[in-house]
């Protein structure tokens, strides 16, 4: 790679405000009946499958790693130890589109055993939103959305240089929002941070 000089940080303190703001109106917008009805199928599920193509499926790891920390019993859906789904259980499906195919043709089969579909998606319309049990939205821009207003074309012209990558945006909202439910989930079952920290791993 050519060497460059950085001269100044204006497009990553940009970015980061650009995200904030963003992030802010999609709280306002927020259905919490459904989010209510998330968190009360994942406290009655015998177990927690999640799963998650690309970068969702990081958010999705994460998210099982906290659920872990308070003690549920949580598998990641394609991890060779992942034992499988029961019609008791509750699977999370993370898609910005709603319509990845690895995923929606596994939210298809969750279906068919009888499992809770819960998908956290930008998308309510889609594969995965019409078949789930819980679509909990979060209205975001996909890198599969159409270039409806252009910003493709402005992106590559310079005007919008200094915006993050399509699908950004869904992907930090669904990190944020999945450890703002797990802020719930330690108010309604008493965790203390002293049992979240005993179920931290001790060997890495």
């Amino acid at each position: 790679m050519e060497k460059v000089q950085v001269n100044d940080c204006e497009d990553v303190l940009l970015s980061m405000k650009m995200i904030a703001a963003n992030l802010n109106e999609i709280i306002d917008r927020l259905d919490r009946e459904a989010i209510k009805s998330m968190i009360q199928k994942i406290l009655e599920g015998e177990r927690i499958f999640v799963m998650g193509a690309g970068r969702s499926g990081l958010v999705a790891k994460a998210f099982a790693m906290r659920l872990m920390h308070l003690g549920f019993s949580v598998y990641v859906v394609g991890e060779t130890t992942t034992p499988a789904v029961r019609p008791q259980d509750v699977v999370i499906a993370i898609s910005g589109s709603g319509e990845t195919h690895s995923i929606a043709d596994l939210g298809k089969i969750v279906k068919d055993i009888g499992s809770t579909l819960i998908t956290v998606t930008s998308k309510k319309e889609s594969t995965l939103g019409r078949v789930s049990d819980i679509a909990m939205i979060l209205p975001s821009k996909t890198k599969n959305d159409p270039d409806a207003d252009g910003y493709l074309e402005r992106n590559m012209r310079g005007g919008y240089k200094n915006l993050p990558p399509l699908g950004t945006s869904f992907e930090i909202t669904s990190l944020i929002f999945l450890d703002s439910i797990i802020s719930q989930l330690i108010t309604l079952t008493g965790a203390s941070e002293a049992e979240l920290k005993s179920r931290h791993t001790n060997i890495e």
